[in-house]
């Protein structure tokens, strides 16, 4: 059983881990403290960017010959094969650790196996600490291996009365500057960003990070079935690289970007062939922020992981944009349902986090 040393370890590494959010796709966000015999902080990591060490080599490299001996504690199990970089189960036998605590169990099946390596070798693994807490910050990329999809998170800005536009469209600025700031930082912690082809008319966004620290731009995708996007739309500019979805059947202009035509569903494109399509460009995660016809389409085909609201103190009344069109659920019983898992107050609006209440596949 885990001590309290390796508890208080495992929620530090937790910590560590979601320092990589947005840098490390199409690899898992880790973090990973080293204890020595005595039980004693010697060495931390994460694992920064792909194609880099893993956060149990930074932190071996950081304890250095205190880790033998010592214990590691990992959010996720050590990998057991060699890719872009050597297996971490070799690495830890080398350092001559004792033990391994890791939170969750590697799913993917190439680099899985950690655990058995290790024990044959002679170090004791203990696996499941704080598995919950672990696996919330790694949440878009185990929904990536396990599901075979993009995680989805829906995003939006609205009134008290669930608006997020006048009548007039007008829509800026409904929300603070807090919380603009804070979207910015879902978006850089997102390996897209994507929006419906109402939202780029009324709003031409830009969709590339601006108010927080970003390892790199998010790819911008506008969900346009008819190829209606002008030339001059700011999401066409160098800022960060864009991803047009458009219908199998339609024309589209010289876009200097790339297009993906995908097959219409009954109403606009296939959603899961756009996500699909995603996946094969190592998209682990995706932030939704077009429009109330989009979100209802995602929602409808149960495409949404998280929802990140943000509510201001302002009411707008009739007329106004609901924040979500579609069909609806035709009675209280048919409605979805979510888990609230965060509440807080951002400036003078209050952010609200919610998950389906479903179970996973």
């Amino acid at each position: 059983m885990a001590t309290q040393n390796e508890i208080d370890a495992m929620r530090r590494a937790v910590a560590l881990a979601a320092r990589g959010l947005g840098s490390t796709s199409p690899n898992p966000v880790v973090g990973c403290v080293v204890l020595d015999a005595a039980g004693n902080v010697v060495g931390e990591g994460w694992h920064e960017r792909a194609g880099e060490p893993h956060a149990e080599i930074h932190a071996l490299r950081a304890a250095g010959e205190r880790a033998r001996g010592g214990t590691v504690v990992v959010t996720l199990e050590p990998c057991n094969h060699t890719g872009r970089t050597g297996p971490c189960a070799r690495a830890l036998i080398e350092a001559g650790v004792r033990r391994v605590v890791a939170a969750v169990p590697d799913p993917y099946a190439p680099a899985a196996g950690g655990a058995e390596t290790l024990r044959a070798a002679g170090i004791e693994v203990e696996l499941g600490v704080l598995a919950a807490e672990a696996e919330r910050v790694n949440e878009a990329w185990l929904t990536f291996v396990r599901l075979g999809r993009p995680f989805v998170t829906w995003k939006y800005g609205a009134s008290l009365d669930g608006r997020i536009a006048a009548a007039d469209g007008t829509s800026r600025w409904i929300t603070s500057s807090e919380s603009r700031a804070d979207a910015h930082r879902l978006r850089a912690e997102s390996d897209a960003v994507v929006v419906g082809s109402g939202t780029r008319r009324a709003d031409d966004p830009h969709l590339a990070v601006r108010d927080a620290p970003a390892a790199r731009q998010p790819l911008r995708v506008v969900v346009d079935t008819e190829a209606r996007t002008p030339l001059d739309a700011r999401v066409l500019d160098a800022a960060a690289p864009t991803l047009i979805a458009v219908a199998e059947d339609v024309d589209t202009p010289p876009y200097p970007c790339e297009v993906v035509r995908l097959p219409r569903a009954e109403r606009g494109l296939d959603l899961k062939a756009l996500l699909a399509a995603l996946k094969d460009r190592d998209v682990v995660s995706v932030l939704l922020e077009g429009g109330p016809t989009l979100a209802g389409s995602f929602l409808a085909a149960d495409l949404v992981d998280r929802v990140v609201g943000y509510v201001a103190p302002v009411l707008i009344g009739g007329g106004g944009l609901p924040a979500l069109a579609g069909p609806g659920a035709p009675t209280i019983g048919a409605a979805r349902r979510f888990r609230l898992d965060d509440v807080t107050r951002i400036g003078p609006d209050v952010r609200i986090v919610a998950r389906p209440e479903r179970k996973e596949s």
